[in-house]
């Protein structure tokens, strides 16, 4: 198996389970009838209150803001899998746990704490855990194997 560097582990899983996940999240809102990039700047707006406002430079910031929100998931998981052997031993188990710890953290901490909303619709519910379990922990695991 290649012996993959930690910050090569960390972009690695940072560029895919950010792309399966910001995929997921363009896809759930067409679904829903609204617009992208109004999405985008939503987004943008946790840290940068103003971003809503801002057109295709908060659109911009908001997949700069997601990124760089994986890139601490990324960040956190495999550094903990460095130290702790049994995350890299059962990749798919521990990921399946992060991806829950992640829509915790981000559906339960963060959004209620910057913006005061928690999710209700049980459709929101199952399918932002099941793209935190499926397109975030489980992808991020594997990566941190390497």
């Amino acid at each position: 198996m290649h012996n993959w560097s930690t910050a090569k582990r960390i972009v690695a899983a940072t560029l895919v389970a950010g792309t399966l996940d910001i995929l997921a999240a363009i896809g759930m809102t067409l679904a829903y009838g609204r617009p992208v990039d109004a999405m985008l700047r939503y987004v943008a707006s946790g840290p940068f209150p103003g971003a809503k406002q801002w057109s295709a430079a908060g659109a911009a910031l908001g997949l700069a803001v997601h990124f760089a929100l994986m890139a601490i998931m990324a960040a956190i998981f495999v550094l903990a899998a460095n130290r702790i052997p049994r995350l890299k031993a059962r990749p798919i188990y521990w990921g399946v746990a992060y991806g829950l710890a992640t829509y915790v953290a981000m559906n339960l901490l963060v959004v209620p704490l910057r913006f005061g909303t928690f999710p209700i619709s049980p459709v929101g519910i199952a399918s932002q855990l099941l793209f935190h379990i499926l397109l975030v922990g489980i992808p991020i695991a594997l990566i941190a194997r390497r």
